[in-house]
């Protein structure tokens, strides 16, 4: 079956590959050798000659042999020595039976350093080569055995195959002294998946985190289980929340869990090294914790059959048709029903529940269809009845593969225990919670999705019941749902919050939009007298110069958007040069952020569109540090280069210490040299834009380098730069004017409609 998980912040990028022995290497994985940004090696790729040629890859993805790449880094005076657990890295892409087969034989050493450290440091400086991978086998397999059972996934550890392994098994050895085992295997296993970003659909860290916290709401946790563990994303997040808890606990002088009795993990993956991989992740990430991770299909060969698990969490494989529909038509585990070919999600929800103890807490992840196809109607109605699906929780669009759709939480409680079946669903719909617009289209803000719904669901099954909140919670009574759909979809049981706020609120977007009528009519700009219009002739005679004459002569820096990412919790950025435009730099004077604090992202909708900056820079990969963005500076000027219009923004207060987002391009003029209305105001320009612009069947692209503007004095800049800003500000005045227009307009179809305004 597809996996389903990864390491937290897991993001694509391949990093390498291999052409029979010759170590490859691609951009990133250059970018990362040195210490760079991507674009820097592409600079080095036009500027220098002698650059390596590729020899592998793609025209898009071209691949450099590692060893040229090495050594022309070096005698470029840019590289120094290879890092470590770089070297263990290419030695792992270059490895002759393959990149996955060397991550589960390098892992398993980390085991071996982590768990026997002083039998490790004997064989290391005692044993040559042969001699190393003739005992190894021997003791990586008691290690394995002794840490993860004797049916553990970790296989293949043989005399024959860890001969050619000498080199990595060392490197890997000394990269766990150097960073610790459990850092060393978090670093090759994310650079493994973020070289395959094709081959995994990933659980991103929220997701994993809630679904967490949600299992474990109703007490600590003594067993857990993920049928579909993919590469543990979800039990590693229920271990760590455990850990929480237990740190929680013995802070506020809570009597701390046994010693004796920690989380058990249990995780069932179908693909082989998937389930070899988070076997080896799990046992390095929770020390003495029991770990019990088997490779086989779940649904077909059920490894823990007789497992009374306190939680299930499950991010299953979407849309699968070859579930082992026609073989298990007679499984015991359909208690509910016995679920449609085209309905895998409902035998995962069933599966989970078989394997949960009376009382015990499944969360899954499913996609938003399961809740409404007709064909699962009767298996949703029968959860329902007998109290086992107590909360359908809608997640914004972007918080998990697929990211245009926005998928579900289904929270279910076996029956039993002594409890009486449930007689309501809570429904919580986190939609309206995305950072960025239109909707999913940047990372949702998890701390407003997880406080919303764990604190719904807590109330929900403390109380069983929950005060409603349009348009975000609701608690149902199960008997009001069960018609000829059983439709379970949260914004279908959630209407929008009544008329805006109700007629008070409308009465005060109404006085706003009034007095910003009026401003606009104070603001509305009026033709130059017939006296002082310009002598056409003169002006056609203006000389002209371009913005990359101006960027050239050091009258203003040009730099490009959407280079940048998040740096996770004591992590690194790399710089990509430009000073102080960069994150590493202090924040802008006005810009409201504190140092260290992640910056929003402005968006080419949000320049389109005059909004605030309403993006999010993407997480950094687990194998590599953050990229540096570039950060607006009050005056600066943002033009789009998508779309053809004619669009120009400078950067006000409120705006400055954002990054700068894609399909944007940054001019920082100069202040003794460019007014930046004067700069912004001849930018926008239809002819200028036209002129300055290059067509494709299916788009239009600005070449900002291309845009002209007169050259004139300072004073005579700043006249013009006046009556630009007086425009921008009537435009401002427009766009909030049509805004409040819009809002009052929908607010009194609503409150008609719904009966909370009166016709006359």
């Amino acid at each position: 079956m597809p996996d389903n998980a990864s390491p937290d912040n897991a993001t694509g990028g391949r990093s390498g590959a291999t052409t029979g022995a010759t170590a490859e290497v691609t951009a990133a994985g250059i970018a990362r050798l040195a210490g760079v940004g991507r674009a820097a090696v592409s600079n080095w790729r036009r500027r220098h000659a002698d650059f390596p040629k590729p020899v592998g890859g793609t025209e898009t993805s071209p691949a450099f042999a590692l060893r040229e790449i090495e050594q022309w880094l070096r005698d470029q005076g840019k590289l120094a020595e290879v890092p470590l657990r770089e070297r263990v890295w290419q030695q792992l892409v270059g490895h002759p039976a393959g990149t996955a087969t060397a991550l589960r034989q390098a892992g398993a050493v980390l085991l071996l350093v982590h768990e026997r450290p002083a039998v490790w440091q004997q064989l290391r400086t005692a044993a040559d080569d042969t001699e190393l991978t003739g005992v190894l086998p021997a003791m990586l397999d008691a290690v394995l055995a002794a840490r993860l059972g004797p049916e553990h996934p970790v296989r293949g550890l043989t005399r024959e195959a860890l001969a050619p392994s000498a080199a990595l098994v060392r490197a890997a050895g000394d990269l766990a002294a150097a960073d610790g085992a459990l850092q060393a295997y978090t670093f090759l296993l994310g650079r493994h998946l973020d070289a395959n970003p094709r081959q995994y659909t990933l659980t991103p860290p929220g997701p994993a985190a809630l679904m967490a916290e949600l299992a474990a709401s109703a007490g600590p946790l003594s067993s857990v289980l993920d049928p579909a563990c993919g590469a543990g994303a979800l039990l590693t997040a229920a271990q760590e929340r455990a850990g929480e808890a237990a740190d929680g606990a013995e802070g506020a002088g809570a009597a701390t869990p046994p010693a004796d009795a920690p989380l058990t993990l249990h995780g069932q993956e179908a693909d082989p090294d998937l389930a070899a991989f988070t076997a080896l992740r799990l046992a390095l990430s929770a020390p003495g914790a029991p770990v019990r991770v088997r490779a086989a299909d779940t649904l077909r060969a059920d490894a823990f059959p007789d497992l009374a698990a306190d939680a299930v969490l499950v991010h299953p494989p979407f849309n699968e048709r070859n579930w082992g529909h026609d073989e298990l038509a007679y499984d015991p585990r359909w208690e509910y029903g016995f679920p449609a070919r085209t309905e895998s999600e409902l035998a995962w929800v069933q599966h989970a529940l078989a394997r949960l103890r009376p009382g015990g807490t499944a969360v899954l992840l499913m996609p938003p269809a399961a809740a409404s196809r007709r064909s699962g109607r009767r298996i949703r109605a029968d959860l329902l009845r007998r109290g086992a699906l107590r909360a359908v929780i809608a997640l914004p669009a972007g918080a998990a593969p697929p990211n245009g759709v926005p998928l579900h939480l289904w929270v279910l409680r076996k029956p039993g225990g002594g409890q009486p079946p449930a007689p309501h669903l809570l429904v919580v719909d986190t939609a309206d919670l995305a950072t960025g617009t239109p909707a999913g289209r940047d990372r949702p803000d998890w701390q407003s999705v997880h406080t919303t719904a764990v604190e719904a669901w807590q109330t929900f099954d403390r109380e069983g019941g929950i005060e409603e909140q349009p348009g975000v919670r609701r608690s149902l009574a199960a008997i009001d749902l069960l018609d000829d759909d059983v439709d379970l979809a949260p914004a279908r049981h959630l209407p929008p919050p009544a008329a805006a706020g109700g007629p008070a609120e409308l009465a005060r977007v109404r006085e706003r939009l009034t007095a910003t009528l009026a401003r606009t009519t104070e603001l509305t700009p009026r033709p130059a007298p017939g006296d002082t219009v310009p002598d056409p002739a003169a002006t056609a005679r203006r000389p002209l110069t371009t913005v990359g004459e101006l960027a050239r002569s050091g009258a203003l820096v040009l730099r490009a958007g959407g280079a940048g990412t998040a740096a996770t919790s004591g992590g690194t950025a790399v710089t990509s040069g430009g000073a102080g435009l960069l994150m590493g730099a202090a924040p802008p004077e006005g810009g409201g952020r504190e140092p260290g604090e992640t910056p929003a992202v402005l968006t080419d909708h949000d320049v389109l569109g005059g909004g605030a900056p309403s993006g999010a820079l993407p997480e950094a990969p687990a194998s590599g540090p953050a990229e540096e963005a570039v950060l607006l500076r009050e005056g600066d000027v943002v033009v789009p280069v998508l779309g053809g219009g004619a669009v120009a923004r400078v950067v006000d207060e409120a705006t400055a210490g954002a990054a700068l987002g894609r399909n944007l391009t940054l001019l920082r003029p100069d202040p003794a040299a460019l007014d930046p209305w004067f700069l912004a105001g001849f930018l926008r320009g239809t002819a200028n834009t036209r002129q300055a612009s290059s067509y494709a069947s299916t788009a239009t692209r600005l070449d900002v380098r291309r845009l002209q503007l007169p050259r004139l004095p300072l004073t005579e800049q700043r006249r013009y730069g006046q009556r630009f800003r007086e425009l921008a500000d009537f435009e401002g005045a427009l766009r909030l004017a049509s805004r409040l227009g819009e809002q009052l307009v929908q607010g009194l179809h609503d409150g008609l409609t719904e009966g909370s305004v009166a016709p006359d």
